[in-house]
Formats: structure tokens, C-alpha cells, sequence
């Protein structure tokens, strides 16, 4: 097999590894929007198909996490017919996103639990500084106490379940 073959198929075995994750997570994203959130409070979810992106960032890193997560919010607009998603969920998810990426070099692999509640910290605050240009005022940081609260609840579950993951899927990367 010559170096050009290889590198071929490692490019065609990224992206379908890329779409299978990306599929997973609008999924998960999908059905999630169809269960009534528990707390009355607008943009309060567990976010599931953060778990994804999560697990993306510590087996494959940022770049391959970052292409899961624009095409999952990017469906997930198209999708659902929500395209004000994009802006809410793209400023989130770019925050929260750089943030993983520090935490990334800040804490191992053991410690993701760790990591994705402070990144869904940030997803919230990025969601509100969007929502605070798109209405031209500060008052919807009033929010920012349910968020923090609620970001920090479903951070360390899906922190929990991304950390399971990485546990039970060790090894998946040298079979890719």
C-alpha cells in the first residue's frame, strides 16, 4: 500500500467516523427536544448530545470535535426549523468548546467529569451574551443564576456519561 493509499483511507475512515459521531449526537439532540424540559425555565435541557462532542474532544481533540459539534448545530437547526439555533447554540457552543479545549490540557482523561460542567457554564454564558446582542439589552442575564445552577447539574452528567464512555470505548481510537 503506497503512503498516497494510506493517507486516502485514513481521510475517508476520519470523515465517516466524523458523520457516525455527528449522526449520534443530532439524535440524541432530536430526541431530546421532543421531552418537556422539567424546570419552566427557557433554554434549561440536559444537552445529551453534548456527551458527543465531549467524548469527541478528549479521544480525537478539538478540531474533530469542533466539525461534530458546527454540523450538529447546524442540523440540529435545519432539523428542527429552529434556525435561530444557530445563533444561540453556535455562541454557546463555541464558548463552551474553547473552554474544553483548556480544560483539555488542564485536567486528563479522568477527570472529564470535571471539565464539562465548567464548559456548559460557558455554553450558557455564551447563550446569554447572543440573546443580550440579538434583544440589545442586559436584562436576560437575569438568567444567568437558573443557568449556572442548571449548567453545573446537567455539566457533570453529561461530564459523567462522556467519562463512562471513554472508559468503556478505551481502544476505539487505534481501531479507527
Amino acid at each position: 500500500m503506497t503512503a498516497l493509499t494510506r493517507r486516502q483511507n485514513n481521510t475517508t475512515n476520519r470523515i465517516t467516523r466524523l458523520a457516525l459521531l455527528t449522526a449520534i449526537a443530532l439524535t440524541i439532540f432530536m430526541v431530546e427536544a421532543q421531552i418537556p424540559s422539567p424546570v419552566p425555565l427557557p433554554g434549561v435541557k440536559l444537552g445529551l448530545a453534548n456527551i458527543v462532542t465531549v467524548w469527541v474532544m478528549f479521544t480525537y481533540g478539538a478540531r474533530d470535535a469542533g466539525m461534530v459539534l458546527t454540523a450538529r448545530i447546524f442540523l440540529g437547526a435545519v432539523f428542527s426549523g429552529q434556525m435561530s439555533t444557530i445563533l444561540y447554540s453556535g455562541g454557546g457552543g463555541l464558548l463552551a468548546w474553547l473552554v474544553l479545549i483548556l480544560m483539555k490540557k488542564v485536567v486528563g482523561k479522568g477527570q472529564i467529569w470535571l471539565a464539562s460542567p465548567i464548559s456548559a457554564l460557558f455554553h450558557n454564558l455564551g447563550q446569554l451574551l447572543v440573546a443580550s446582542a440579538v434583544m440589545k439589552t442586559w436584562a436576560v442575564m437575569a438568567y444567568l443564576p437558573y443557568l449556572v445552577l442548571s449548567g453545573v447539574i446537567s455539566g457533570f452528567f453529561t461530564g459523567w456519561c462522556a467519562q463512562f464512555l471513554l472508559g468503556r470505548l478505551d481502544g476505539s481510537k487505534k481501531y479507527s
